[in-house]
């Protein structure tokens, strides 16, 4: 049978949004698939790399990984990828002996010995790399990380699967996907495929037990996630269980799959029709025509529904300058499927004063293989392309008020320990020192031994808790840094105690808010509170009149609360510039956020700091500056909690 990706209408693909965590993406054995909106031989254009692990500038590498380069197409020229042409340098630029294998899009560096500790190395992909049209890449692509102390000896688990046990009514021609708590081996789940198999389960109201499985088609393996591409549409109103087995490893190549949470196999129930609606970018991140953006800026794109990661690659998400369309930018590109983002990452930074257009392509599908709709203009929800402009070399970034010192990419800190209880999500970076206490609702995060972050490093999991960042604990391989960002949480805790009061104090009179729309409204200055409340469906509105960089600083002696609660939540509105980043609450003790409250600001809490569900913050919720203090995130699902760490 010929693979449905051939035909010259596809129909669709199974159903159901997916919660993925998944990094790169591009698609094995589809070079040439009229889905891929001709990224593949067709399409003449040069190979890229579009991911690598580890990422560039990562740190903490694990000293047994091996290293992956992953490509823009499926169709690669597998005698130009080498040990010759897939280099990788250590300490004093010594070369790293090695083997090179490519399997399914991947091309996977395996060292002959580990590698060494707290080391910086270099791999190079170069332009001796070809596609089977003997097209070579453009350039070299080049990047480093660091190495941690430890080796790798957890083993991977499933933590998210496109389509949960016992579901029903998913329409036939959607992708079949698994992701995984960590990177794996390309070639133990796509050459040859049997370690990911499906298998029609029967008609009835539950699935039965299959002998062996007898669905055809393609598995793919990028980022953390495997997907499986039956060769054609599923039967309507069936069963099929899909089952990965322990055959699957992780980078070391001898931590093998292990059950977690997520049921392995699994089964669901197909309905009678296929998926058709095109998916639309919704955000975008720098905005359409934005200026004064930094020139380290990632960019992003958000989706309408749930995309294929098969079509997350550099070919179809492109950054040029706008002047100069030739001038396209190298970088690689991430997917966030649990929220639908693709990231692009220049590999360096963007010229200063200058209008750079980005396009995704609408060789971008979603999981049923809908195109994308581009260009997208008029009443759709935002343009694509999309431009913007960076900042002048000139003009250096504006100090936050109070200095954080290595805290200010940092979502949470703490010195007492983290807890989450339900479905939380922190878009930022994380440390707990000196007391490394880390759970989630799901089990210990990172799968680490009990009470502790042992290997929690950028988790993902649909049912507890994800992290976009970097997490340091006291004890890791990093503690160093966990260390130094509380202790910089204590000095600008202090800075912000001793500010200089613009208001005579307790001029809010001890609430914060007023009945909405607008409520209280705050202007610019430093207050001082003895106790601070946010009263139940209250609203405080931050009013910067226009000036950008308006600071609000409001110290509190004791302690503050919020009592909003879902039905009637409270809120913290912006006004006429006012920004997240340059309002600080400067708690004496312990602080809480209700419950579906909209929160912008940061908290530098001198105790412990409470938020909990349906809660979204803006801003950085910093505990334990006095010296103790533990964070805890209490929700339970569908409130999740969502922490942005403002630019």
């Amino acid at each position: 049978m010929n693979n449905r990706f051939e035909r010259v209408t596809k129909p669709l693909m199974w159903s159901m949004a997916l919660l993925l965590v998944a990094f790169v993406a591009g698609c094995s054995g589809r070079g040439n698939d009229p889905i891929l909106g001709g990224i593949g031989v067709g399409a003449g254009l040069a190979p890229t790399v579009t991911s690598t692990v580890p990422a560039n500038a990562a740190t903490g590498v694990q000293i047994n990984r091996r290293i992956t380069a992953t490509f823009s197409e499926s169709t690669m020229d597998a005698a130009t990828i080498t040990a010759a042409s897939f280099k990788v340098t250590g300490p004093l630029a010594t070369a790293v002996p090695g083997a090179v294998i490519y399997a399914g899009q991947t091309a996977v560096f395996t060292p002959t010995s580990v590698l060494a500790a707290s080391s910086l190395y270099t791999a190079t992909v170069t332009t001796v790399v070809k596609n089977q049209a003997g097209i070579a890449m453009l350039a070299n692509h080049v990047w480093s990380f660091t190495t941690g102390l430890t080796s790798d000896t957890t083993a991977p688990k499933l933590i998210s699967v496109g389509a949960a046990d016992g579901a029903t009514d998913l329409p036939i021609n959607r992708d079949a996907t698994a992701t995984f708590s960590e990177p794996m081996l390309p070639s133990t789940l796509v050459s040859p495929a049997t370690n990911f198999t499906v298998c029609a389960a029967g008609t009835g109201v539950a699935p039965v037990a299959c002998a062996s499985p007898n669905i055809t088609g393609v598995v793919t393996y990028l980022g953390n996630t495997a997907t499986f591409n039956p060769d054609v549409d599923l039967s309507p109103s069936t069963w099929y269980t899909l089952n990965i087995t322990t055959g699957a490893m992780d980078l070391t190549g001898v931590n093998a799959l292990v059950p977690g949470l997520i049921p392995n196999p699994w089964s669901w129930k197909t309905a009678a029709t296929p998926e058709s609606t095109a998916p639309t970018v919704t955000f975008t991140n720098p905005a359409d025509l934005a200026t004064l953006v930094p020139v380290d800026r990632t960019i992003n794109a958000t989706f309408s529904e749930a995309m294929s990661q098969a079509t997350m690659v550099t070919a179809n998400f492109t950054v040029h300058e706008t002047a100069t369309p030739l001038n396209v930018v190298a970088g690689t590109v991430a997917y966030d499927a649990a929220n639908n983002i693709a990231s692009f990452l220049p590999q360096t930074s963007l010229t200063p004063d200058t209008d750079y257009t980005v396009t995704v392509s609408n060789g971008a599908k979603d999981l049923a293989g809908n195109a994308l709709v581009v260009p997208a203009v008029g009443g759709l929800p935002k343009p694509n392309p999309w431009t913007f402009r960076t900042a002048p070399a000139s003009v250096p970034p504006v100090a936050l008020a109070i200095n954080l010192g290595s805290a200010a990419s940092y979502g949470i800190a703490a010195r007492a320990g983290m807890t989450s209880s339900g479905v939380t999500v922190v878009n930022g970076d994380i440390a707990l020192y000196p007391l490394a206490t880390c759970t989630d609702s799901t089990s210990t995060v990172g799968g680490g031994a009990a009470g502790n972050c042992t290997g929690f490093t950028d988790w993902a999991d649909s049912a507890g808790m994800t992290v976009n960042g970097s997490i340091y604990w006291a004890g890791g391989p990093d503690d160093l840094i966990a260390q130094q960002v509380t202790n910089d949480l204590n000095t600008a805790w202090i800075q912000g105690k001793n500010k200089i009061d613009t208001f005579a104090a307790d001029s809010l009179g001890g609430q914060l808010g007023g009945v909405g729309p607008v409520g209280k409204t705050i202007v610019p200055g430093v207050y001082t509170e003895n106790v601070l409340n946010l009263a139940t469906g209250w609203v405080a509105t931050f009013d910067a009149n226009d000036d950008p960089n308006a600071v609000f600083i409001i110290r509190v002696t004791t302690s503050f609360s919020d009592s909003g609660i879902l039905a009637t939540p409270s809120e913290i509105k912006l006004a006429r510039g006012a920004q997240a980043k340059n309002i600080w609450f400067v708690i004496g003790s312990a602080a809480s956020i209700g419950t579906g409250t909209i929160w912008n600001g940061n908290i530098l809490a001198g105790g412990t700091i409470t938020i909990s569900g349906g809660s979204t913050v803006t801003g950085r919720l910093l505990a334990g500056a006095a010296g103790a203090g533990a964070f805890t995130m209490t929700t339970t699902a569908p409130a999740a909690i969502t922490i942005n760490v403002p630019e």
